[in-house]
């Protein structure tokens, strides 16, 4: 069921000794919900994901699982399975002998054991694997292998350690859509967990970023983004530029002045965190454009001079000094046929619209 409730967190504290690791985390994962926990390096994610595996144990606080209380259950009994980041892949054993190792103890027929093996190796793409040794295996391969021998057991709930953090670049988007065809395929709740913010918003349903052992927001990769409900948050998500910002007056909307930018009002659907003496405006580079001849902008426009560009292929980046602006402003632009890239100290006009603005108050 699309919206039933696979993991609750009810105000889950953990401590080791004076250090609190986890603060009040509330929150439910649904079933068969791509879900991931984002964040920077000591954030508490890792820790979070091993209370649900039962390998950490709760200092206060629930942890329910399928409707289940997990104080008394042991990580062997919880319907989970983990793929951990270094995959744990014995190297003396085969591929097969590597999936099946954890039915070992269920006793099941040869004939039954070797279809249920060849049924996880197709389900990853490793059909025909079987007999090939395991430290034969590139790092893709050996991925691929930790998550079959995760998903042979059937678990309810597949936790994902950083698993594509050792892979190149090119190997690592591969398997992020590989992931996503995979969870769609099998139905079941994967948590990942994942430093990377590109690769949680390609891969989730929802993300909860989390920041000194809280969850600071939780939503869908789309409101995360253009709707990040504090500075922290939007800072860690992306490329956002901030510029300074006076507030004029408050009511239904709140009017703001911004140096280089004017006088603006903004709707309470953009504006984000709790009021502060240090209020700005936030927008992301592609919501700004540069206008050639003749073009017109996308509500407003603004006068300035390209600084730096950094050509990435199929877009570029710019950085335009804006007439009056404190700093320089980070644009980006695709690189369609027929428009050409400018060049650093090149006049440029700059087109905005309020509407792609967030305020942080």
């Amino acid at each position: 069921m699309p919206n039933q409730t696979m993991i609750e967190f009810r105000d889950v504290h953990k401590w080791y000794g004076d250090y609190h690791a986890l603060r009040g985390i509330t929150a439910s994962i649904r079933a068969g919900e791509f879900f991931s926990l984002l964040g920077p390096s000591g954030c508490g994610k890792t820790t979070l994901l091993r209370t649900i595996a039962g390998f950490e144990g709760i200092s206060d606080g629930v942890l329910l699982i399928d409707g289940k209380d997990m104080a008394k259950v042991p990580a062997n009994k919880r319907p989970t399975n983990m793929v951990f980041q270094s995959y744990a892949i014995f190297p003396h054993l085969t591929v097969a002998q590597n999936v099946g190792f954890g039915l070992r103890k269920a006793r099941l027929a040869k004939a039954d054991l070797d279809a249920r093996v060849a049924e996880a190796l197709e389900m990853v793409g490793l059909k025909g694997f079987g007999a090939r040794a395991a430290h034969a295996l590139s790092g893709g391969q050996r991925q691929r292998v930790a998550l079959a021998r995760a998903l042979i057991l059937k678990p309810k709930v597949l936790l994902l350690d950083e698993p594509l953090s050792a892979l190149d670049k090119k190997m690592r988007e591969q398997m992020q859509v590989e992931l996503i065809r995979l969870q769609r395929q099998v139905g079941i709740t994967f948590i990942l967990v994942t430093h990377d913010q590109e690769e949680a918003l390609v891969m989730s349903d929802r993300i909860a970023v989390m920041f000194d052992g809280e969850i600071a927001q939780l939503s869908d990769a789309e409101t995360l983004y253009r709707r990040p409900n504090s500075r922290r948050v939007a800072d860690f998500i992306g490329t956002m530029n901030f510029l300074p910002a006076t507030i004029l007056s408050e009511g239904e909307v709140v009017e703001i002045e911004a140096p280089g930018f004017g006088r603006m009002t903004v709707p309470a659907s953009q504006i984000a965190g709790a009021p502060s003496d240090q209020p700005s405006i936030g927008f992301r580079p592609e919501t700004l454009t540069l206008l050639h001849d003749g073009q017109t902008g996308p509500g407003r426009e603004v006068a300035g001079r390209i600084e730096e560009v950094v050509y990435y292929g199929d877009m570029t980046y710019y950085d335009v000094r804006i007439d009056g602006a404190q700093k320089p402003v980070r644009l980006s632009m695709r690189n369609t046929f027929g428009r050409p890239v400018m060049d650093r100290g090149q006049p440029a006009r700059v087109g905005w619209s309020p509407e792609a603005l967030v305020l942080f108050r």
